[in-house]
């Protein structure tokens, strides 16, 4: 039986599973994905890779500060100045911030336990072809997604329920033109964050800038439901626009959809 077992390996279970670790305790990772991360993530196609969830992370206390320290020193992380402060990137994309956490950890990929019950001795996790007992288990899965897991009448589905999360849209391009500045940020546009995502350390090289735009929350609930053809068709005249160039100079273009990026409301 898995002393413990968590479910989704982003960087809360991550880092739960780590600190179990240092207290003698071996947990097992299951994440439905075929990479690891969460919205630590980077997309690769065509030669070209885009960091197109979360864009940094900055260290507000000493834990957070000492992991992102050791990651520096094993090559995951790297210092980031976007000329608005310091900031930390994994590298050569945000997944291998991801990567480097896991290091030494059982982490079960591809993995999706459509539900946990309580058994006998613990809990058994369900997947489509087989069950796997646990003494305990740890879900990081947003709030929205623990009825699914669960069933609606468990206890702990009615306390999340007060829990509410902003959606985000998310633009990544090429653009053939040199690029006008390193990050934009400013919450009342529909593009609430662009970044030249390529000027981040580590980043292959390439004839194109490539650009990670974000929409703030208002417009992405407005059109989280389109096809992702569409979300593009809106998106990239807003950022063309704020680079100062024409269509002609995009090489490519890709959104993607994220339904819980920023908690907006937390349980605590």
């Amino acid at each position: 039986m898995i002393p413990v077992a968590i479910i989704g390996a982003g960087m809360a279970g991550l880092a739960c599973a780590r600190r179990l670790v240092q207290g003698g305790i071996q947990p097992m990772l299951f994440d439905k994905g075929r990479g690891i991360g969460g919205r630590l993530s980077t997309r690769r196609t065509d030669g070209l890779q885009f960091d197109h969830g979360a864009q940094y992370v900055t260290a507000q206390g000493d834990g957070f500060a000492g992991l992102l320290c050791d990651l520096m020193a094993t090559g995951h992380v790297a210092a980031w100045d976007d000329r608005t402060g310091p900031k930390a990137v994994g590298v050569p994309g945000m997944s291998a911030m991801a990567q480097g956490m896991a290091a030494g950890l059982d982490v079960r990929q591809t993995a999706q336990v459509l539900a946990v019950a309580p058994s006998d001795h613990g809990w058994l996790l369900r997947f489509v072809d087989t069950e796997i007992p646990a003494a305990r288990v740890v879900i990081t899965a947003p709030a929205p997604q623990v009825a699914g897991l669960l069933g609606a009448d468990h206890p702990l589905v009615a306390l999340l329920q007060g829990v509410a999360f902003d959606p985000c849209l998310t633009l990544m391009a090429a653009v053939d033109a040199p690029a006008p500045f390193i990050t934009r940020l400013d919450p009342e546009d529909a593009l609430a964050w662009i970044a030249a995502d390529g000027r981040k350390p580590g980043r292959p090289a390439g004839d194109a800038t490539t650009w990670v735009a974000q929409a703030g929350p208002g417009f992405s609930q407005m059109h989280l439901e389109r096809d992702p053809k569409d979300i593009v068709a809106l998106m990239l005249p807003l950022l063309c626009d704020r680079l100062g160039v024409t269509a002609d100079a995009v090489t490519h273009a890709a959104a993607h959809r994220w339904r819980f990026a920023q908690v907006r409301t937390p349980l605590g």
